[in-house]
């Protein structure tokens, strides 16, 4: 098969097809023919060298993968040869083939193309996890994104909104914070004109907003503290703008704040199981419905998977960058 490799750390262009043998299913595992794969900064991240695949995950980069299954391991029980599906990867999606276990994947909901498809598993998983699960958002609350048109912020922006949440939104350019408000921002602010902390105090009668969204990390961490109403809710997925802050500390204890962080690439196969559950329980009737969706940046063939790189080091996307495997 064909698949993108990563030569050495580096820049977008150490991204290179090359042939490697077609991954076999181990039990619970099932085989999928790639017809598209998602573009994440955690693939970045591993182009450059800061974020290395868990023990026993592929070498080859990509986090979610929307195909056909065309083989299956030994026990599993839910999928058979000839289903189509979209699947959280440990990696190896840059491929024309990726094994996944079976718990990992969810049927592509109704009507949605394979690029579509593919855009959802990674930051649906990621959102719904930290927003929801860690975080504890309910109707009625306000959240505050961070990078509202990224691929976690637009997905961030929909699901509150769709369960009943006030959203706030940061982004870089009027055209972002117009696209943050059109999926359903109450407030988008320009964080190159405007002071973050100051807009969520104005707009929430000095109260704060109950939870964040940041994928920022930095100097955002401290004035975090300051836009966070009583008994907030951190949630950091990132840290783009570095992993070190000064912060004062009398704010998390004064305001009872809980600050608190993951990542989804190393967790356990049983524990992303259970949010893919979730998902289709909870989120999945919203996708079908097209009620939310995942929004469509660029799309780029497989080989040139470097384009894509540049694209998001860029920063210029809004929405998911997807490479066409077909």
């Amino acid at each position: 098969m064909t698949a993108i490799a990563i030569t050495e750390h580096g820049g977008p262009m150490v991204l290179k097809p090359e042939e490697r043998p077609v991954p076999r299913p181990r039990p619970g595992e099932i085989l999928v023919k790639v017809r598209a794969a998602g573009v994440n900064r955690p693939d970045v991240a591993q182009r450059q060298g800061t974020y290395p695949p868990p023990p026993g995950a592929s070498d080859l980069p990509g986090l979610e993968a929307a195909g056909e299954v065309v083989a299956v391991g030994a026990d599993v029980t839910r999928w058979r040869v000839g289903d189509t599906v979209t699947a959280l990867t440990p990696g190896g999606a840059y491929a024309e083939y990726c094994v996944v276990h079976e718990s990992n994947a969810l049927p592509i909901p109704h009507g949605y193309t394979f690029t579509e498809a593919a855009a959802i598993p990674e930051t649906y998983f990621t959102v719904w996890h930290n927003v929801f699960e860690r975080g504890g958002l309910q109707a009625g609350e306000t959240l505050l994104v961070h990078g509202g048109t990224s691929g976690i912020g637009t997905t961030a922006i929909q699901l509150a909104k769709a369960f009943g949440a006030r959203v706030f939104a940061t982004a870089g350019s009027a055209a972002k914070c117009e696209a943050c408000r059109n999926l359903g921002a109450e407030v988008a602010i320009n964080y190159k004109e405007e002071d973050f902390v100051e807009v969520v105090k104005a707009a929430t009668d000095g109260k704060g907003v109950d939870v964040i969204l940041d994928i920022v990390g930095g100097s955002y961490v401290d004035r975090n503290y300051s836009a966070a109403a009583m008994d907030g809710r951190i949630l950091q997925v990132s840290t783009l703008s570095g992993g070190r802050a000064e912060v004062d500390v009398r704010r998390l204890m004064v305001k009872r704040l809980t600050h608190t962080g993951s990542t989804m690439r190393p967790r356990s196969v049983e524990f992303k199981g259970r949010i893919a559950a979730a998902l289709e329980s909870k989120v999945w009737p919203l996708l079908a419905s097209r009620q939310i969706s995942p929004v469509m940046d660029m799309i780029f063939p497989l080989r040139e998977a470097w384009r894509a790189h540049e694209r998001m080091e860029a920063g210029e996307h809004i929405g998911k960058i997807v490479l066409d495997v077909a």
